[in-house]
This record gives C-alpha cells, structure tokens and sequence, in this order.
C-alpha cells in the first residue's frame, strides 16, 4: 500500500478516536483536573452506542495494522 493510502487510513483513525472521545466528554464529567473522567456518580452510558464507537475504532486499528504488517513485511501476531 503507497503512503498516500496509509496516511489516509491513519487519519480515518484519529478522527474515529476523536468521535468517541467526543462521546465520552459529552456523557462522562471531568475531574477537577479536567483531564480525567470523573466516575464517581457512577454515570449510565447507552451500551449500545459505546460498542458502536468502540467497534469503529477497533476495526480501523485493524485494519490498518493490517496494511501496516503487510507494509513493512512484518509477521502477522
């Protein structure tokens, strides 16, 4: 895969990170240092929507570290 391509696919990434880190914020206070999620009132997200971020960030993670492996003719683990 040339680098263009890559690039492309590792950008696809950050900005499905982004999105669920988005959700997160929008769902889960901050502690008081405004870094960390504050679970303490043990707040109640939509399982549902967690897994669908979570899904999109895992099958681009792969996806990716598929095109990478064969890239840089790596073992698959």
């Amino acid at each position: 895969m040339e680098k263009d391509a890559m690039a492309k696919e590792l950008s696809k990434l950050i900005d499905i990170r982004t999105d669920f880190l988005d959700f997160l914020d929008k769902n889960i206070p901050k502690k008081t240092n405004g870094i960390e999620y504050d679970f303490s009132g043990n707040p109640t997200l939509d399982a549902k929507a967690v897994y669908e971020h979570f899904f999109k960030l895992d099958y681009q993670a792969r996806k990716l570290r598929g095109f990478l492996v064969g890239a840089l003719d790596l073992k698959a683990e």
